[in-house]
């Protein structure tokens, strides 16, 4: 499904501009300290205002079979956009999650694809060990297609979660 550039998006967010929209589908996700890979489904929504920063906002769940078990994750956040001393689009990402873990990526867009690391990681007192991440999101055949890393629980940076969205 092709998407379209409103008249309203700000001139810096042109170079996200594919990410605009309602994304569904599903992926997978696995840690060393899972038992097992896991199913889940997953909806994300890419929004703006008219202001230059796009509002996101993703939730998740468990599958089995296709059918939905309970729910997952809960994020949401804002991804600003700004041109860098290189004169390429520079990105950062400021993301909350509902496990009590907030998020600063910093990253960069190559075409329709973003590249992202964190910089800053908070967590409460409850959550659960977490150190650094990165993130990397792109258009493939009109999907958005999207791969995480995460170093958390005692574990270095490694492969934890991905999943293919189709616009809805």
């Amino acid at each position: 499904m092709p998407f379209e550039i409103t008249p309203d998006l700000p001139r810096e967010l042109m170079p996200v501009a594919w990410l605009v929209g309602d994304w569904a589908g599903a992926g997978v996700v696995g840690y060393p300290s899972m038992e097992r890979d896991l199913h889940f489904g997953q909806e994300v929504e890419f929004t703006h205002d008219g202001r230059p920063f796009l509002a996101y906002r993703s939730r998740s769940w468990l599958l089995d079979d296709g059918e939905r078990i309970e729910p997952l994750e809960s994020e949401c956040g804002f991804l600003r956009v700004h041109t860098g001393e290189s004169g390429r689009a520079e990105l950062e990402f400021l993301l909350v999650h509902a496990r009590g873990i907030a998020e600063v990526f910093v990253g960069h867009v190559e075409g329709a694809s973003l590249s992202l690391q964190t910089d800053v990681v908070a967590r409460t007192a409850t959550a659960q060990e977490y150190t650094a991440a990165t993130r990397m999101y792109g258009s493939v055949e009109g999907d958005l297609l999207w791969v995480l890393e995460m170093a958390a629980v005692g574990h270095p940076l490694g492969a934890h979660a991905s999943a293919r969205l189709k616009r809805v």
